[in-house]
């Protein structure tokens, strides 16, 4: 009799072992002749030498296939148990797959293109209106290349500019303060990553949100970068961040030139970045535009009406008319 020691490390704990651990104990059902015992990521196993070998082999194909899809089912259990290859289906442009197995997908055109654009340059910028799934693909990509093990940690940023109204102080410590800016980052992982492993990413720093200015003096290595919001940061802000690229990294930075929330005598340094790098090899661009709208369709009618008003105001010289965009835009 031996003992051997299998850990979960890849995989959501709570998503291998199953609600009211019922995957632990089909687990134990078709491994009889063993004695194990599970404690959130180790589990211990005695008996034959040969059996807990298979049984660490297979515990680790199941691991393999539940960090990749975040679920585990009775039939992929019983599907790897039996050496066969689960039933899955796989819909085309998949970039992850979520919490309990959603499958995360590039759903236009244009989402697809950035897929392809960050795939082939370390600089990729994603611009285009609210609603068009900008930051909820740059954070997919971001997550699909930490579960591949191609960087080592995810760096989401965003400037902390508020959006046409004054919030004053808010309570707390510096986290209580800077979450309500970056909760729209925390909404798309909460999507991706099963609770329990995005807390332990939170906690280990795999997975860094913090605001702008707190990036000034890092090098940024081994990671995905992701700027949000871009059109909020100055002209010195954009070029503290983007010179934060270290080796083996990603930046995607993502932005809307009509949704400018900066003081009127303030340039967006988005604007003036696209300016000066456009010619600059390995770095891309990825337009969005009213069509690619997956949020409620509404969405998109509401975004066409603002800017035929905004266009029929600049030809009229209204004085009441809603501000175009900003003489700094594109």
């Amino acid at each position: 009799m031996i003992e051997r020691i299998v850990i979960i490390d890849s995989a959501d704990p709570v998503s291998f072992y199953g609600v009211n651990n019922s995957n632990m104990q089909l687990i134990r059902n078709l491994f009889p002749k063993l004695r194990m015992a599970a404690r959130g990521s180790v589990i211990k196993v005695i008996g034959d030498d040969a059996e807990t070998s298979e049984f660490e082999k297979k515990i680790k194909e199941l691991e393999a296939y539940c960090a990749k899809y975040n679920k585990l089912s009775e039939e992929v259990i019983l599907d790897i148990m039996k050496g066969e290859t689960p039933n899955e289906a796989r819909p085309d442009g998949v970039i992850i797959y979520g919490v309990n197995g959603k499958p995360i997908s590039a759903r236009t055109p244009t989402q697809q293109q950035l897929v392809q654009t960050f795939q082939h340059n370390d600089l990729t910028f994603a611009l285009g209106p609210a609603g068009t799934g900008k930051t909820y693909v740059a954070i997919a990509l971001a997550v699909k290349a930490l579960k591949n093990r191609e960087v080592k940690k995810i760096i989401l940023s965003r400037p902390a500019v508020e959006a046409g109204e004054k919030l004053g102080f808010l309570p707390g410590d510096m986290k209580d303060k800077i979450d309500p800016y970056l909760q729209p980052l925390y909404d798309a992982l909460e999507d991706m990553i099963p609770a329990a492993k995005l807390k332990e990413y939170m906690e280990t720093k795999v997975i860094q949100i913090a605001p702008l200015a707190f990036m000034r003096g890092r090098t940024l290595n081994d990671a995905v970068i992701v700027l949000d919001e871009a059109q909020n940061t100055t002209t010195h802000q954009i070029k503290m961040f983007l010179t934060r690229l270290g080796v083996n990294a990603k930046m995607i930075i993502t932005g809307d030139a009509t949704q400018i929330d900066l003081p009127r005598s303030v340039s967006s340094g988005l604007i003036q970045a696209l300016r000066i790098l456009h010619e600059i090899p390995g770095i891309g661009k990825v337009e969005f535009g009213k069509k690619d709208i997956v949020r409620h369709q509404l969405v998109q009618r509401i975004v066409e009406a603002y800017q035929a008003y905004d266009e029929a105001s600049r030809r009229e010289g209204s004085p009441g008319a809603v501000e175009p965009p900003r003489a700094d835009g594109l």
